[in-house]
């Protein structure tokens, strides 16, 4: 999973989001590092909704616009688990190894 999806289905984890309010929380958790463009985001929120990954949860008219928010589904749900335990699983592979390099008196200043 590509990181821009995986920040996408963390952020609508929690409470449905709109998609700007998506692109707040993207950018808040990942301390400005992360800037999602409009453009790609809703091509992201298109195409998790057609592989099943979230729904449209309500719609409403602000300011004479469509604001549409959306929300995990079930499937949604248990793919981002499943990534979120292989990223885990990656950092502790990195973390051992870091720990047994500077063990081993193998780290440079």
């Amino acid at each position: 999973m590509r990181e821009p999806t995986f920040l996408v289905l963390t952020a609508l984890a929690g409470d449905p989001q709109h998609g700007y309010a998506v692109i707040e929380d993207v950018a808040r958790m990942t301390d400005g590092r992360v800037r999602l463009r409009a453009g790609t985001l809703y091509a992201a929120l298109d195409r998790l909704r057609g592989e099943g990954l979230i729904e449209v949860d309500r719609e409403e008219v602000v300011q004479s616009r469509l604001r549409r928010y959306y929300r995990l589904t079930g499937l949604g749900e248990r793919r981002l688990g499943e990534e979120s335990d292989r990223l885990r699983s990656q950092a502790t592979i990195a973390d051992r190894r870091l720990k047994a390099r500077h063990t081993l008196g193998g780290a440079t200043a």
